[in-house]
């Protein structure tokens, strides 16, 4: 348990704003990770981790259900594809302290530059719904493939795996922005539950902040998938451009100051 102090007021923010941009594009975490551990210096990483998935979960998941209500969601896709990402996020946390993160983030940046040159190539890449790529006996597969994959890096890792998440759906399954943002946070709100079922038991969560900052996450979840829905998919592309451009930026600094 920890004193209310003013650097509360700060993360609570960070937290709105975190959920605001998370249910629009993805990216979240880039804001409300690094505000915890400005704040609060002295704690555990993975203590920091678990406060986070705290708030993110219930953010994600109130996205999720206020698209799902809007935005007709492949379910037969989507469910499979959560499934996976629930159990492999928690292997991904699990094996946190077997890999040094600092291995993953040169592949993580490469892999980030060729999303949004992909899309910033291709201004009708989402701008509405198309055929899928893959055969139909095909899809349910790669759905768990997709779900598996980024779920054990969301759970491992973390920065821009709903970027990463929304261009897959996109790319492969043939959905628009709107429809990939709003598939995308089921699966995360899917990662955030298997990262949490790892953090909780073991007692990295800071419940007072946590549950603080999930009122703010959900608020701005609000803010965010109510434009999202209004303005529709060339909103979703904008916005997914800017948060993948800024976790470049962020993973480059991080490298490069680490490597130096």
């Amino acid at each position: 348990m920890i004193d209310f102090d003013p650097f509360w007021l700060t993360l609570l923010l960070a937290a709105f704003f975190a959920g605001f941009v998370d249910a629009v594009a993805g990216g979240g975490g880039m804001i409300q990770v690094p505000a915890l551990f400005a704040a609060l210096p002295g704690e555990a990483p993975a203590t920091l981790f678990g406060t986070n998935k705290v708030a993110s979960i219930f953010g994600t998941s109130y996205a999720a259900r206020r698209y799902a209500r809007v935005v007709e969601l492949p379910w037969r896709l989507v469910l499979p594809a959560a499934g996976a990402a629930f159990v492999f996020s928690f292997v991904g946390a699990a094996v946190v302290a077997w890999l040094p993160r600092a291995v993953v983030r040169p592949l993580v940046l490469i892999l980030l530059v060729a999303v949004a040159a992909y899309t910033w190539t291709r201004p009708d890449f989402g701008a509405a719904k198309r055929p899928p790529r893959l055969a139909v006996e095909h899809l349910f597969i790669a759905a768990v493939s997709v779900g598996a994959v980024l779920g054990f890096y969301d759970g491992f890792f973390g920065p821009g795996a709903g970027s990463f998440m929304i261009f897959a759906f996109v790319r492969l399954f043939g959905m628009d922005f709107l429809h990939a943002s709003a598939s995308a946070k089921v699966i995360n709100a899917a990662t955030n539950a298997g990262a949490l079922l790892l953090f909780a038991p073991s007692g990295h969560v800071l419940w007072a902040l946590g549950f603080g900052m999930t009122f703010c996450n959900i608020a701005g979840s609000r803010f965010g998938s109510k434009l999202a829905i209004r303005h529709g998919s060339g909103f979703v592309r904008v916005v997914f451009l800017i948060m993948t451009s800024s976790l470049i930026v962020k993973i480059a600094w991080d490298t490069f100051a680490i490597g130096g």
